[in-house]
C-alpha cells in the first residue's frame, strides 16, 4: 500500500470516528429545553431531488401514535416517547435510548410543504414537496 493510500485510510478512519462520537453524544447526552425531560436524538437521513426533500428517521420501538411532526418555515421537529421495558423486567443489555426523543433540524429550503408521512418497521419516512 502506498503512503497516500494509508493516509487517506487513516483519514477517512479518523473523519467516522469523529462522527460516530457526535452522533453518540447529541443522541445521548443532548439536554431537552429547560423544564424539559433530557432527550436523545433519533438518527436521520435527508435527502433532496428536484422536486423534494426526503427524510428518514430511525425510531426503533416507538409507536406511530407517539409521535408528533411539525414545520414551520424551515425548522422540522420530531419529538414523541419510546416507551421502556416493563419495570419487572431484569435488564441485561440497554443499547437503544428510550424515554422523550426530540430532533429539530433546519432544512435546506423554506418553501417545503409536507405531502406524505410513512412510518414502517421502525423507520419514519417523511417527503416534503418544493412549493
Amino acid at each position: 500500500m502506498k503512503d497516500s493510500e494509508i493516509s487517506g485510510w487513516m483519514w477517512a478512519e479518523a473523519c467516522q470516528l469523529i462522527d460516530q462520537a457526535d452522533r453518540l453524544q447529541r443522541q445521548f447526552f443532548r439536554v431537552g429545553v429547560r423544564n424539559q425531560a433530557p432527550a436523545w436524538e433519533p438518527p436521520t437521513d435527508i435527502f433532496e431531488t428536484d422536486e423534494e426533500v426526503s427524510i428518514c428517521i430511525a425510531l426503533p420501538g416507538v409507536a406511530p401514535d407517539q409521535v408528533q411532526v411539525t414545520l414551520e418555515s424551515d425548522v422540522l421537529s420530531v419529538s414523541g416517547v419510546r416507551l421502556s421495558s416493563p419495570p419487572s423486567a431484569l435488564i441485561h443489555r440497554l443499547e437503544i435510548p428510550y424515554g422523550r426523543f426530540e430532533r429539530r433540524m433546519r432544512l435546506p429550503l423554506r418553501e417545503l410543504k409536507l405531502a406524505q408521512s410513512v412510518f414502517e418497521n421502525g423507520l419514519l419516512s417523511l417527503t416534503l414537496h418544493k412549493r
